[in-house]
């Protein structure tokens, strides 16, 4: 039986409810990037305690990407999204009227909870709705676009936070989330002639046996590790240390630094298509773009944190664009896992690849804060510029990591194809 065509319309009807829904996600998230400072003062925290915010978030992520993965395949990327947003929204209002710190970190882990709901079921809303060759193209898209939801946590945000304060802003952000949802009841179907998706229960040992197999394909590493290298530094300084380093470690104004955070969302919404283009154009070469852009940021980091005293606008500018084009080059390692494995592992590879760099930027958003404390005098969040040179410098030891392991996987991962390719070859002729 033919699979049918899915209609135009519909299928870009689904696409962009599916991609507002991640731009809320994305907003949520980083929403806390221009309250820092706040969340500080209004909590009464160090910044160790302030990191625990984005740590738990992120490590509720991570940890839910296989389950996510696994949900998506037995219940449908429509109902498990929507229910991401569901979720997401109560934490927003939970946030806007937290007077204590516990209810505060309850949640920020709530949003974890909702926002790894959103991108996997994004990603399979894609692969069903259009053609194979669409496919990485439009995944980078749906990213990109999806990563301007952290432009509505920059300047807009900082507005806010000033014109309507902590409980104002963030009832307002969940409004927003009302509303988009209750778009995505209208719009999201599952696949085409089918609202919602049904799948098999599927067993204990067959989920081992496929997230071992995955896990074991040179090529799933190897998109794990370009995930793991290229995100952290975009990561954590769009969700939660871009502001404070900005204001208290380069003498920036409030307002250039909501400025800067923008630009370093429109590089991500500006490089993703053109990374796109280049991976369809150059599918053997992926991985080579991604050493490319990880050493384009430890060099431009290196300049900003070697100068002496605050660094020049121009040279923060360079820095928020070209560690913005990491984020979209984090997306090649999900096009890598896609080619390596059948479409049966699609999901669970997917998370397996999308806990890399969630899980580096865990770490590093932790160590930054424990950094901060230990140069700070006197405790408090009245950081020294000479706090956050320390600070940010913890990323080398992630990009030492994240470079060896890419280079090391890199290799195993030709060898496979390269054997693969001779055996269809000699299949071919016999």
């Amino acid at each position: 039986m033919s699979i049918p065509t899915p209609p135009r319309a519909a299928a870009w009807a689904v696409w962009g409810s599916a991609v507002s829904l991640y731009l809320l996600a994305v907003f949520h998230r980083s929403s806390l990037a221009v309250a820092g400072l706040e969340a500080a003062e209004r909590f009464d925290i160090t910044a160790a305690q302030l990191a625990t915010f984005t740590m738990l978030q992120l490590l509720v992520y991570a940890l839910m990407q296989v389950p996510v993965g696994l949900l998506v395949d037995r219940f449908g990327p429509r109902s498990v999204i929507l229910t991401g947003a569901l979720v997401m929204t109560v934490a927003q209002v939970g946030f806007a009227l937290a007077d204590s710190f516990v209810l505060a970190l309850l949640a920020r882990t709530l949003v974890g909870i909702g926002d790894a709901m959103t991108f996997i079921c994004l990603l399979r809303l894609v692969a069903t709705w259009f053609p194979p060759r669409r496919i990485p193209f439009l995944t980078q898209v749906s990213g990109t676009l999806g990563q301007s939801g952290a432009i509505l946590a920059a300047a807009p945000m900082t507005w806010a936070f000033g014109a309507l304060g902590w409980t104002g802003a963030y009832l307002l952000s969940a409004t927003v989330g009302v509303v988009l949802a209750l778009g995505g009841v209208v719009l999201l179907r599952d696949a085409p002639g089918e609202r919602h998706h049904r799948g098999a229960v599927m067993a204990w040992a067959a989920v081992r046996t496929s997230l071992r197999t995955s896990w074991q394909h040179p090529g799933t590493r190897l998109g794990f590790w370009i995930h793991f290298s290229t995100q952290f530094s975009a990561t954590s300084l769009g969700l939660l240390w871009g502001y404070p380093f900005l204001v208290r470690g380069e003498g920036r104004t409030p307002t250039e630094a909501g400025v800067l955070l923008t630009l370093l969302v429109v590089a991500v919404v500006l490089a993703g298509p053109v990374l796109g283009w280049l991976v369809g154009l150059h599918p053997w070469h992926r991985s080579s773009m991604a050493l490319v852009i990880v050493e384009a940021i430890v060099v431009v980091w290196s300049v900003v944190l070697v100068w002496p005293g605050p660094a020049p606008f121009a040279l923060l500018v360079l820095l928020v664009v070209v560690v913005g084009v990491g984020g979209p080059a984090s997306m090649i390692g999900f096009d890598v896992g896609r080619t390596s494995n059948p479409p049966e592992r699609l999901a669970s590879s997917t998370g397996i690849i999308n806990v890399g760099g969630f899980s580096a930027s865990l770490v590093l958003v932790v160590m930054i804060g424990l950094v901060l404390d230990w140069r700070t005098p006197g405790g408090g969040a009245d950081y020294p510029p000479e706090a956050f040179v320390w600070a940010m410098s913890t990323q080398y030891l992630l990009w030492a990591l994240g470079l060896l392991q890419l280079a090391r996987y890199r290799g195993r991962a030709r060898r496979v194809i390269d054997r693969a390719t001779l055996q269809a070859a000699r299949v071919t002729a016999g």
